[in-house]
């Protein structure tokens, strides 16, 4: 059986690899080259590095909507389209192309987290179980019938980047399961409860800023989240205006104070009072400094209790 896929991100390539060992791959489709770095230097997507290095032909059409494309996607006559994180909606004109549709391996368990950033809206939110879906695409976000499920837990060392690695695998693995039951009609798509969706909002840089007013463990669960991007930043009040401090590790312990308030700091770290208990301050980072532990941070920088943040 013949299949194309269409991914983009680092999220996609488990799974395009795990295919192309399977099944017969005719055309990889992933967004264009894009601009990265000071010097704006067009760089190829994660799939598209992977394509080549397995000797698969790759399209990148600007717009998936475009008719053009949706020409050349019927002259690969595929059984079968496969699309991991891909980056555009899909219009219903590509997903009546192939005889047996669309398939969709979402890392949330459907219909809960629908939407851009399920990892790391579960870890945020403080779920202990996550896990990835495998769907039959329609014209909806994220709506279509389930195919099959495999769950995961949700690790108090898991931050989003870890996460997201073992979803990428836990999809591949569970798609290559998944589509020979499909294909022979041993698995039958189910719809979708109505009841329990929600969606995960794209991230932005500004969900990084920590407000202290909230528990200290619903901060410690964004940082997490956020970790590797956009990270939990802070203000620290000086003399001579707000310093953004980056926190890049920390725990939660059970002190209490002004929320914002440093209520120590010594080599085990920066103690700052929350809504409701506070955080630890392992390690953090300067603008434009380096990631440095508490105590490296103050030897260069004392803070005496009663600083505020």
């Amino acid at each position: 059986m013949n299949l194309v896929f269409m991914g983009t991100a680092e999220l996609s390539c488990p799974s395009l690899q795990m295919l192309a060992s399977h099944f017969s791959v005719t055309g990889v489709v992933t967004q264009p080259d894009k601009p990265k770095g000071r010097d704006l230097k067009l760089t190829p997507s994660p799939v598209k590095l992977l394509a080549g290095q397995l000797g698969l032909p790759v399209f990148q059409p600007p717009r998936a909507r475009d008719e053009d494309f949706a020409k050349t996607l019927e002259s690969l006559r595929p059984a079968l389209m496969v699309v991991v994180a891909y980056g555009q909606i899909l219009p219903q004109r590509l997903l009546d192309i192939p005889p047996h549709g669309c398939l969709n391996v979402h890392t949330s368990l459907l219909p809960k987290y629908r939407g851009a950033a399920p990892i790391q809206r579960a870890i945020a939110n403080g779920e202990n179980e996550t896990g990835v879906t495998i769907m039959k695409m329609d014209a909806g976000l994220d709506t279509g019938p389930i195919l099959s499920v495999r769950r995961t837990s949700i690790l108090p060392a898991d931050n989003s980047q870890s996460l997201h690695d073992r979803l990428a695998q836990l999809g591949a693995e569970l798609l290559v399961d998944t589509i020979p039951g499909f294909i022979s009609g041993e698995i039958q798509p189910q719809p979708q409860p109505a009841e329990g969706a929600t969606y995960a909002a794209k991230v932005k840089k500004e969900d990084g800023r920590v407000d202290w007013n909230l528990p200290a463990a619903v901060i410690w669960n964004r940082l997490r989240a956020f970790t590797p991007w956009p990270g939990i930043f802070t203000f620290l009040n000086t003399g001579t205006g707000p310093q953004l401090l980056k926190i890049w590790k920390a725990e939660v312990i059970q002190q209490d104070g002004p929320p914002g308030n440093l209520l120590s700091a010594d080599r085990t770290g920066l103690v700052v009072a929350c809504g409701a208990g506070a955080l630890r301050i392992l390690e953090l980072q300067r603008e434009s400094g380096r990631r440095l532990t508490a105590e490296q941070f103050l030897a260069g920088h004392p803070l005496k209790p009663g600083a505020s943040f």
